[in-house]
């Protein structure tokens, strides 16, 4: 069994930057380098058979490169003891046209629909007992975060193993945004 989702991978120069805002932070487990990116969709579980047809099915997505831009630092969920803390990615039409594409080619391979609302975001850290009060000297620091615009030229289907350092990506298939 794989456990997949689709994402964009950031450009090192981003990855860079947003690894600066890691700081010491109560509960905070921070995301390696390996691990981000911006997840466009988590699929979950799929045998050999539904990989092959998801990596077939997607490589028809036809969308153009398009950029984008990071800002800002927030968490999940809102008004509640935050689970993950996350930098915002800046409005793109693009960017949900090409997330709305790959939903729709993932529904005609029989996957259930996604339920929450895309929305974008790059995980920073993952939060065990960290209480709002204890994030708000790094969002008061970080709230104008932002880093420059950043070419999107394609999407990735990984797989993903959990260990006990964290997720292990796998790359299974790149799709080139042609247009």
């Amino acid at each position: 069994m794989h456990r997949l989702f689709v994402a964009i991978d950031l450009p090192e120069e981003i990855k860079a930057a947003v690894l600066s805002l890691q700081c010491p932070i109560r509960g905070a487990k921070w995301v390696t380098e390996e691990q981000l990116h911006l997840t466009l969709r988590f699929i979950g579980d799929a045998d050999d058979d539904l990989l092959n047809e998801i990596a077939t099915s997607l490589s028809g997505v036809m969308a153009g490169p398009f950029s984008l831009v990071l800002m800002g630092v927030g968490y999940f969920p809102p008004k509640r003891n935050p689970k993950v803390l996350w930098v915002g990615v800046g409005r793109s039409d693009a960017l949900l046209n090409l997330q709305n594409d790959i939903e729709k080619v993932l529904l005609r391979n029989g996957l259930e629909p996604e339920t929450r609302p895309f929305s974008p975001h790059i995980t920073l850290a993952r939060l065990k007992e960290t209480l709002p009060a204890q994030l708000t000297p790094f969002l008061q620091k970080n709230n104008r975060f932002a880093t420059p615009f950043f070419s999107v030229t394609g999407f990735t289907l990984y797989s993903s193993r959990l260990a006990a350092q964290g997720a292990i990506h796998r790359q299974e298939a790149f799709f080139p945004l042609l247009g």
